[in-house]
C-alpha cells in the first residue's frame, strides 16, 4: 500500500487492527502531550514494523505513524500476525523487535538524563547513520526526512538549541549538512559527543 507524505498510517487512540512493515520511506511516529504539543517520538525505515502492538493486543495506540514522504508498506491485519506467531520463527523475531525497542526506550531515558542538546542531537544523526545511512566517498549520508523543528522535537529540545547544535557539529567537522540530508564526516567525533565524552 502506498501513502503520501503527511498522510496518516495510523492515529493515536484508534483501535489497532493493522501492523505495517515498511518497504520504501519514511515514517514518522508522534504523540500529543498533555500541553497539546505534538512530539516526535521516532524515525521508522525500510525493513522496520510498525504498529504491531496495537494488532497484538487490541488497545487503543499510544502514537500516530505519519508518512514523512512518499511510503510503500505492506499491511498485515492483526489476525494474520496473531496467526504468523505460532511459527516460533516469527515469534521470535517479533520479540527481538520488541526487545530492541525496549532497549531504545531505556537508552533515551539516559540519554535525556545525561545528555545535552548537542549531545542528544549527535546521538539521533548516529543512530540514523548506523541504521540507514550509506556509505559515499565524503562519508556516511543519511537522508533527513524531518524539519529542523521536528528534529528539535525528536530531540527534546527547541529549534534554536537543535540549530545551535548542528552548527556547532558542523564546525566540529563532524558532520556536513544538506537539503534534507547529512553526511558524517567524521563517525568517531559524533559517536564521543553523542556519548558525552568529549
Amino acid at each position: 500500500m502506498s501513502f503520501r507524505r503527511g498522510q496518516a498510517l495510523f492515529t493515536e487512540g484508534d483501535r489497532g487492527g493493522r501492523a505495517f512493515v515498511i518497504e520504501r520511506g519514511w515514517v514518522m511516529l508522534t504523540s500529543v502531550a498533555p500541553s497539546g504539543r505534538e512530539v516526535v517520538l521516532g524515525l521508522r525505515g525500510p525493513g522496520d514494523v510498525i504498529g504491531e502492538l496495537s494488532a497484538l493486543d487490541d488497545a487503543p495506540r499510544s502514537a500516530s505513524g505519519v508518512a514523512a514522504g512518499p511510503v510503500d508498506a505492506v499491511v498485515a491485519p492483526g489476525s494474520a500476525l496473531l496467526g504468523a506467531l505460532s511459527d516460533q520463527t516469527v515469534a521470535m523475531d517479533l520479540l527481538r523487535v520488541l526487545a530492541v525497542r525496549l532497549r531504545d526506550a531505556d537508552r533515551k531515558r539516559l540519554e535525556f538524563a545525561s545528555l545535552d542538546t548537542l549531545g542528544r542531537v549527535a546521538w539521533r544523526l548516529r543512530e540514523l547513520s548506523e541504521r540507514f545511512g550509506v556509505q559515499t566517498a565524503d562519508g556516511i549520508e543519511v537522508e533527513l526526512p524531518l524539519s529542523q523543528e521536528q528534529l528539535a522535537s525528536w530531540c527534546g529540545a527547541s529549534r534554536e538549541a537543535t540549530v545551535k547544535a548542528l552548527a556547532a557539529l558542523r564546525s566540529l567537522g563532524c558532520i556536513s549538512t544538506g537539503r534534507r540530508s547529512v553526511v558524517i564526516r567524521d563517525s568517531e567525533a559524533l559517536r564521543r559527543h553523542a556519548e558525552g565524552v568529549v
